[in-house]
């Protein structure tokens, strides 16, 4: 499966989504068009497959930051949180631009509606654990850190993608989340 995701992703590179078939899938994938077939009845369930796998590989790195960074004070919570997610995203680049464009073009509601739920899940739980801090609204403060989050890293890799700036938000993206959380928490009891 992994060769038909990364296939999906170079065709997806060189011809656009437009430009996208499962038969040219199956040739940069090494199989025949019937194995696609046996597996993906159409190109769209081909590309909410390979969606659903790149965001499930994001929501993996935020569980292990989770088991990594629970119960540490907020600030090194903060960078641990962004970092992971950021990397994630990351290590799917360019790709991770053009899923994007798939997102758009896909009904993709369900799934985008599930990966929220578990995402906020995830950061909820390890906000809850800080040891130096606590918050009066953990619902509101898990929704700011992930929009943050997210939307400032799509914002970033859709306009440019270049490694400057990958580079500008591996520094300013744990930055801008410890503000954040620093600003809005309050004092252990």
């Amino acid at each position: 499966m992994d060769a038909i995701f990364e296939a999906t992703i170079q065709v997806l590179l060189a011809d656009g989504y437009t430009g996208l078939t499962t038969t040219r899938v199956a040739a940069r994938a090494g199989v025949s068009v019937g194995t696609m077939y046996q597996y993906f009845p159409h190109r769209e369930a081909l590309l909410y497959a390979v969606l659903e796998d790149y965001l499930e590989d994001v929501l993996v790195a935020m569980e292990e930051a989770y088991q990594r960074y629970r119960g540490t004070p907020i600030a090194e919570m903060a960078a641990g949180l962004s970092r992971a997610y950021l990397e994630a995203k990351l290590r799917g680049m360019p790709g991770s631009r053009a899923l994007y464009v798939v997102a758009a073009e896909l009904e993709t509601t369900g799934l985008v509606d599930d990966i929220v739920r578990r995402a906020d899940d995830v950061i909820a739980r390890l906000l809850s654990t800080a040891s130096d801090v606590t918050f009066d609204s953990l619902a509101m403060v898990t929704y700011a850190l992930r929009t943050m989050m997210v939307g400032t890293v799509r914002a970033v890799l859709e306009d440019d993608g270049s490694p400057e700036a990958a580079s500008m938000l591996c520094t300013e993206l744990p930055v801008m989340c410890q503000a954040y959380l620093v600003a809005v928490a309050k004092p252990a009891p």
